[in-house]
């Protein structure tokens, strides 16, 4: 695998950027080549590292300076906490420091983005602009199944949820435009429809998921549904959703029933592109039962 510069490395992505710092190696099929412009707000990649090394040190007064006042933090089972359940005692990271992990990051205006991968373990942060600077918004781990999946949990033989219509009412003119993509998205992978999926999504776009054994890249996902197949991810009926408006960007999180197996907490980011919202990513975590 190719090395990258072991010092910051910023690229271009279409109103995001691209950015790997510290030892960081290359994705084994990276979204763009790395081209080495100053772009990106060098002030988030500094809180993210700060952070990340904080929680990975069990610095209480440290991580809970950065978090928004919505933070919520998801481990690879599903088990979601608050702000205030985080800050009374620190959950061990799936990925530690991130020390040897793969780490991609994109920024869109006041939404910015790190997804750090090691082996079957994927972590996704999202970080929010607010006037005091750089918060983290989103924590998220998802584990791959180690072997493709058998079953994939979807909608059932029809698909009125999420296809037709789902139970959110839009706030804005911004969320009711993410809410009509992400029918239009959904309704496109149900229909083995690639042509829609690609109208849908960002080129940078990945997929992790706790029903598949890998990252879904756009152009992997795309020939799967000419194919006709899901590879463990599919449309599921939304439950419930909490949309974070930002100027060009909303940060989507869902609970989702699938017609089997367990719920999935899902994370999305879209942004909006020449006038049209686009999905970035989806991590999609199952919710195990407690125990």
């Amino acid at each position: 695998m190719r090395r990258l510069l072991s010092t910051l490395i910023v690229a271009s992505v279409i109103g995001g950027s691209f950015f790997a710092a510290g030892e960081i190696r290359a994705a084994a099929e990276p979204r763009n080549p790395p081209i080495a412009i100053p772009s990106g707000d060098p002030a988030m990649r500094v809180a993210d590292r700060a952070w990340v090394t904080a929680v990975a040190k069990g610095d209480k007064a440290a991580a809970a300076k950065a978090l928004d006042a919505d933070f919520t933090w998801t481990d690879s089972n599903g088990k979601t906490q608050t702000r205030a359940q985080f800050s009374q005692a620190l959950p061990a990271p799936a990925l530690g420091a991130d020390a040897g992990a793969t780490i991609i990051g994109f920024t869109y205006g006041q939404v910015a983005v790190v997804e750090a991968n090691g082996g079957k373990v994927h972590v996704l942060r999202v970080w929010v602009k607010r006037p005091t600077g750089w918060h983290i918004l989103v924590y998220q781990e998802v584990k791959s199944l180690d072997a493709p999946p058998t079953v994939t949990p979807g909608t059932g033989k029809v698909c009125d949820n999420p296809c037709k219509g789902v139970p959110y009412q839009p706030k804005n003119a911004d969320e009711k435009g993410v809410i009509e993509a992400y029918s239009g998205l959904e309704s496109s992978a149900y229909g083995h429809d690639a042509a829609g999926f690609d109208a849908h999504t960002a080129p940078e776009f990945y997929a992790a998921s706790s029903n598949s054994n890998k990252l879904i890249s756009k152009p992997e996902r795309m020939a799967e549904l000419r194919q006709a197949t899901m590879a463990g991810l599919a449309p599921t009926p939304l439950v419930s959703a909490q949309l974070f408006d930002f100027p060009g960007a909303v940060v989507m999180l869902s609970l989702q029933r699938p017609d089997k197996g367990k719920d999935m907490h899902i994370t999305r980011v879209w942004t909006k592109r020449s006038g049209h919202w686009l999905a970035t990513l989806s991590y999609q975590t199952a919710i195990q039962p407690a125990t």
